[in-house]
């Protein structure tokens, strides 16, 4: 058992770097192959070569086999034919008394070209070595002349039979060493005084497979400098389309980081060209449609933030006459006291939405500036509770605060964060029908996060992005208790990127809304994460109730140094809030 422990950890240490070296391999080869259009052109250019040239090449070499064979064969029958009519003649004129062996060494020497020591034979057909063969009959011996050991027993069945046949055969010449490999063997019967005389001929296709090995090692040659061709000539196709593409990506980057001017260079008139010039008719237009924006755009945040401060001194104006008719009002009949009220009320309201309008427009403009200290975020809580506690009051909804009881140090600007969490409570207000509200505050080492949570009417799938558009409403019949302006969200956006931080919405219909306001706790710096989930849970607060402790609340942690109050409110030992 330890020897095999010992085996496996070495052949873990053996192979694991390996594995890794593969895998990091075949990653590298793959993001090569995803990112690089040549690359895949060309692989593909050569892949469908090597399996086309391979093809081609396989069909060749066979054609040529088959005709070099066929060659043999028609040479081999006629040179066969031949040789059975020199060995009759050779047997028909010697002495019968001469022995057998000494007639079969006579005519097989007639064959020879180059005398019965080479035992060879060259003719049309090529070289070839002749083999004489008589069976014994109980009277004589079996004699032969050659390499009969060579001569396949089944070739020697048919010419038995009277009949002139060929076969492959793999001989090799033992005595003399020439030649060891395939070979083709004919075989015939011959008539002559000697019975049973069979006459075979043995064809090296010695020849035959240089001839072969030559082709070969030809189509090989011509496929390797064919592929290397096709290759070189892939790579420059390829090029001549992803430079193009390439120049065209690089420019519609440089076009969409605001380059408007940027264009492609356009050369001769295929269809690169056309793309080139479709491509920077594109460009075109759409460079005198965004600075057609971009000014009207500046004309009107000229035209509101003019509005605005123009409508400060007639404003003021009329706020002076309001106020002196309303402290009067005492005096007037009904009618005109209620008049006098609702002018006030709607001079605050006008007001509210001029000083909107200004900031932003200051936001649209670029010329937002950030005043920022650092500061327990804590008191932004506190104060932009204390400022919706008269809205509370009057809708009888309750506000709970859950902070730390420990300050939260944060580099922001406090009264831009103060106008965030206002308008986030004052939202709630507006759509929690009256039931409680949750005001929480956390924070980790890196940033500090707030979530204003009701139970109201919540939000529809999609309308979590639709509520920081200006003058948005969920339902335009329904009544703000707030008396907003329809910019409050849109400016808590702004406020919130001018910190680098992020502002996200969470709603469901029948379970309420959820902001989440995300703050770095150092300026400057992004934020990744949140120290509080953005989708709350589904436990519900009951008003007048107590809320469980922290431990009945995993996904809800308090402060360490939170009380509950009769009332249901959370608030920090350190005067944290209280319901309001």
């Amino acid at each position: 058992m330890i020897w095999s422990n010992r085996s496996r950890r070495r052949i873990n240490g053996t192979f694991t770097p390996l594995l890794r070296w593969f895998r990091a391999l075949t990653t590298s080869i793959g993001h090569a192959w995803r990112r690089s259009l040549q690359l895949r052109v060309v692989v593909s250019t050569l892949t469908l070569s090597l399996v086309v040239i391979t093809i081609l090449g396989a069909v060749l070499t066979s054609q040529i086999t088959d005709r070099l064979l066929e060659a043999k064969i028609t040479a081999a029958t006629e040179e066969l034919e031949r040789s059975r009519m020199t060995v009759e003649g050779a047997l028909a004129g010697a002495e019968e008394t001469t022995g057998l062996s000494s007639r079969l060494e006579r005519a097989r020497a007639q064959l020879t070209s180059g005398g019965v020591d080479s035992g060879q034979s060259t003719g049309s057909a090529g070289t070839f070595d002749p083999v004489l063969i008589v069976d014994g009959d109980g009277i004589r011996t079996d004699s032969s002349i050659g390499p009969s050991s060579q001569i396949p027993e089944s070739l020697r069945n048919f010419v038995q039979e009277g009949l002139i046949s060929w076969q492959y055969a793999t001989v090799s010449d033992a005595e003399q060493g020439d030649y060891t490999g395939p070979a083709i063997i004919f075989g015939t019967p011959t008539a002559s005084d000697i019975a049973d005389l069979e006459l075979y001929l043995v064809f090296p296709l010695g020849s035959e497979e240089r001839t072969l090995s030559l082709v070969r090692g030809t189509l090989l040659i011509g496929a390797v400098v064919l592929l290397v061709l096709l290759a070189a000539i892939s790579m420059l196709v390829a090029r001549q389309v992803v430079l193009p593409i390439r120049s065209a990506s690089r420019i519609a980057v440089r076009f969409a980081d605001g380059r408007l001017k940027e264009r492609m260079p356009v050369r001769g008139e295929d269809d690169m060209a056309r793309l080139a010039m479709s491509f920077n008719e594109m460009a075109e237009s759409l460079s005198k449609q965004i600075t057609q924006l971009e000014e009207f755009g500046s004309l009107q945040r000229r035209f509101t933030s003019d509005v605005s401060h123009e409508l400060r001194t007639p404003l003021t104006t009329v706020r002076m006459a309001a106020d002196l008719i309303h402290d009067g009002s005492a005096d007037l009949d009904p009618a005109l006291k209620r008049s006098s009220e609702l002018l006030v009320n709607e001079l605050d309201r006008f007001e509210t939405l001029l000083g909107d309008l200004l900031e932003i427009s200051r936001h649209d403009a670029g010329v937002a500036e950030l005043a920022s200290e650092q500061l327990d975020l804590r008191m932004c809580a506190r104060a932009a509770v204390s400022t919706i506690r008269h809205l509370a009051r009057e809708s009888a909804t309750e506000v709970i605060v859950d902070m730390p009881d420990h300050a939260v140090v944060a580099e922001v600007d406090p009264r831009r964060v103060e106008r965030i969490l206002r308008n986030l409570l004052a939202n709630a207000l507006d759509h929690g029908e009256g039931r409680p509200v949750l005001i929480r505050l956390r924070a980790n080492t890196d940033a500090a996060a707030f979530v204003v949570r009701d139970q109201g009417i919540g939000l529809r799938p999609g309308e979590e992005k639709l509520v920081f558009n200006r003058f948005w409403r969920s339902d335009p019949s329904r009544v703000r208790r707030s008396g907003g302006t329809g910019l409050g969200l849109a400016i808590s956006v702004e406020d919130a990127r001018l910190h680098d931080g992020k502002l996200e919405a969470w709603g469901a219909v029948g379970e309420g809304a959820c902001f989440r306001l995300t703050l770095p706790l150092v300026r400057g710096h992004k934020v990744i994460g949140s120290p509080l989930p953005l989708k709350p849970s589904t436990r519900r607060y009951t008003q007048g109730q107590p809320l469980p402790s922290a431990t009945d609340r995993a996904d809800e942690p308090r402060g360490p140094g939170a009380s509950i109050d009769s009332a249901g409110s959370i608030g920090a030992d350190t005067g944290g809030g209280r319901s309001t």
